[in-house]
């Protein structure tokens, strides 16, 4: 039997986050330097990310490593990797999304919105699973949506790029289980960050919401430290290829 005393333990654990400047993954780094988790930021918003990664390390124990990356831009990704690359968790959190209907969306909000959501991940894990491989353990998160399962409006390059990275999730589950490698994704709902709070400030809307969803409340980036632990930790060592949705109900409820 498992030491249930530090089952969800990550004390110590290489933790690489993009987008850990704001929002959701902003919590993250900070429920993980709380943990006593040594890491690594990633972000294009220098002046949030120095000011997450000092409070982190004057509150906690924990070491701090940030960097500049544009995810937008592969040779970036390269970079910091070439030099970076010994992870025991990944968190590909970063995601953008421009809004827009169909008949009328950009090609230029396309192409950025297939770089981040979708091409960064797929490097960052083909670069960051060789190392893991070497040491036959290690586990990779990719957030998700609540898009990658329904259809939101005027807002198609996300959807098909958060669809496509649960997939995504599945293929490289299957490619790297053999090389202890765990991969798994989270789906958000919706939660009060930046990127919702065009819904939030508009009372109709954010009434609407709040109606879809079980808990009938929007969650906060704290309500993903939970799971992203868990997903980090030994207590599932048996998972992997698996969707998690923290969305208050939000894909469970009927009428």
């Amino acid at each position: 039997m498992k030491n249930i005393h530090n089952i969800f333990s990550v004390e110590g654990k290489r933790v690489l986050i993009t987008g850990a400047a704001n929002g959701n993954g902003k919590a993250m780094a900070e429920g993980f330097g709380y943990a006593g988790s040594e890491l690594f930021l990633l972000d294009i918003d220098y002046e949030n990310l120095e000011i997450v990664a000092n409070d982190i390390e004057r509150e906690t124990s924990s070491k701090v490593h940030r960097d500049i990356v544009d995810l937008r831009v592969p040779e970036e990704i390269d970079r910091f990797l070439d030099s970076n690359d010994n992870f025991d968790v990944v968190i590909n959190n970063a995601g953008v999304t421009y809004n827009n209907h169909l008949i009328d969306y950009k090609d230029s909000d396309w192409d950025a919105t297939y770089k981040v959501n979708l091409y960064a991940p797929y490097k960052i894990m083909q670069k960051v699973s060789k190392k893991m491989s070497q040491k036959k353990s290690g586990s990779i998160i990719n957030v998700t949506s609540l898009g990658a399962e329904l259809g939101f409006p005027n807002n198609p390059a996300y959807v098909a790029f958060k669809g496509a990275l649960k997939q995504l999730t599945k293929a490289a589950a299957c490619d790297l289980s053999p090389n202890g490698i765990r991969v798994n994704s989270v789906g958000p709902g919706y939660l009060k960050t930046n990127m919702t709070a065009e819904s939030w400030n508009d009372k109709k809307l954010r009434l609407e919401r709040t109606n879809k969803i079980l808990l009938g409340r929007w969650g906060e980036p704290d309500d993903l430290i939970g799971i992203m632990i868990f997903l980090a930790s030994d207590a599932s060592s048996y998972i992997t290829g698996q969707d998690f949705y923290v969305d208050g109900g939000w894909l469970a409820k009927g009428l």
